[in-house]
Formats: structure tokens, sequence, C-alpha cells
């Protein structure tokens, strides 16, 4: 199983490569079902491999005039906290043993795969959208930014890295986009910066709380890491939105098959 492990990390980059935000979805499936990790761990995992491959894709994007940076920070002044706070303190507090329904034990690691299970549904739903309809279409419908609403949707957003590890890309880029006015191109390389914030300082959080395999976790990131090269290689000669919608395919597929095997295959 090993073998297929480091090979589905490999594609975890190839997939952020070639279709940018969502490509990092899977990297808590492969953590559990390939490694073997607990869920809670894993989400501690992801938040440093997806923190550390988006940093190098925000750098990336910065080399090319692609970032706000000045948007990232006045963003992530609630989801950066409200990620820190997560894992520090709320993670740490919820019992493994959360109710028995029946002859169903939901467990902490149940319940954190199927909240993943139902992110993954969500953010395959918007890969499946054609990107460009936000981009050509509803352009015209940016809202004059609030203050409160940023702040409110960064919260959410910042709960959503907290609980399970994820970067939450398809909802920070419409919001950019839609109301922050920024251009796609520079939402997408200031959401990578964005998520690359929550998740680092956000795993930091759990410093303390786990016992981190440093060695593995760096070996997996820099895996990812390769393969993100290997997949913007491959981007240049294949077309991304045929991509990314099918890619959101198989995700959506993979999410209701781990909500089949969380609540009727153990």
């Amino acid at each position: 199983m090993e073998p297929l492990a480091y090979i589905a990390s490999l594609l975890i980059g190839i997939s952020l490569g070639l279709i940018g935000g969502g490509g990092s979805i899977l990297t808590v499936p492969v953590l559990v079902y390939l490694f073997g990790i607990s869920p809670v761990l894993s989400t501690s995992y992801s938040l440093f491999i997806v923190g550390s491959t988006s940093l190098a894709g925000a750098l990336n994007n910065y080399s090319k005039g692609l970032v706000s940076v000045k948007t990232a920070l006045f963003f992530g002044i609630s989801s950066i906290a409200t990620t820190f706070l997560t894992r520090k303190f709320i993670i740490p507090s919820i019992p493994q043993h959360i109710a028995t329904i029946g002859k169903m034990i939901l467990t902490h690691d149940v319940l954190t795969m199927l909240l993943f299970a139902l992110l993954m549904i969500a953010a395959a739903v918007a890969m499946i959208k054609n990107g460009n309809d936000l981009e050509e279409n509803d352009i015209d419908k940016i809202l004059k930014p609030n203050l409160w609403k940023l702040l409110l949707l960064g919260v959410g957003i910042g709960i959503t890295t907290g609980l399970l590890g994820a970067g939450g890309g398809f909802l920070l880029i419409p919001t950019l986009v839609l109301l922050v006015g920024l251009p796609m191109k520079k939402a997408v390389g200031t959401s990578l910066l964005i998520i690359a914030l929550n998740s680092l300082i956000g795993f930091t959080g759990d410093l303390g709380h786990f016992a981190i395999n440093w060695a593995f976790m760096v070996k997996i990131t820099l895996i990812a890491s390769a393969g993100i090269f290997i997949g913007g290689a491959i981007g240049k000669k294949v077309d991304g939105e045929k991509l990314k919608k099918a890619f959101g395919w198989f995700v959506l597929i993979m999410g209701i098959g781990i909500i089949v095997k969380e609540l009727f295959i153990k």
C-alpha cells in the first residue's frame, strides 16, 4: 500500500499544478486511507502539507505580480486567528466518543471524515462549474466590499480550515472576485497566500497536542511539491478547465464513497 500512497502524494501535487485550488482536497483521504493515519492527526499533517505547497504557489504568483499582499493580510485577520484558535482550543476539547445513534457510534474521527466528505462534495460542485463563468459573466455583479461581511467570511473559512485541514480555495476565490473585486488570476494567487498563512499558522496551534512525525510529513510535502512542477509543465499543454471538471467529478465520487464507507462499511 505504501508505494501507492506515495504515488497518490505525487498526484496531489500534480493536481495542484494542473488545476490550482482544489487539488489539496485529496490530502486528508490519502493520509487516512492509504497511510493509515488517524483522521484528526491527518488534518494536522494536511495543514502543514497544504500550507507549504500553497506558499510555494503563492511565491511563484507573487513573482508574476499576481498576489495582493494587502488583501491577503486584511482578509486573513479573521481567518488566520480563527484557524489557530480552532486548532489550539476547539480540536483538543472535542471528545473521541461524541454520540451513539442506534448501532452507530459517532466518534471524533468518523465525524471528521463525514464533514470532510461534505466539503469534498461542495468543492467538487465548484470545480465542475465552469470557472470562466465567474470571470466573464459575474464580474458585473461585484459588490461593494463590506468589512463585516469579509470578516465573517474569514471566520467561516478559518473554522473550515481549522476543523478539516483543508484550504478552502473554492470558497476564497469567488469571495475575492465578487466581494473584493480582484481579477480572477490575482484572486487565485492571493487565495494561495491566504491558504498558506491560514494553514501554517493554524498548524502551530497543534504543536504540543499531537506527536508529529516530522520526517514523514516533510517527505510527503516534498513529494507533493515536486508534483506541482510536473503538473505545471503538463498544464501548459492541456486545457485546464476540462481537467478541473474531470477532477471535480472524481472528487465528487470520492466524497460520496467516504460517506458510504464511514456510515455503512466498517
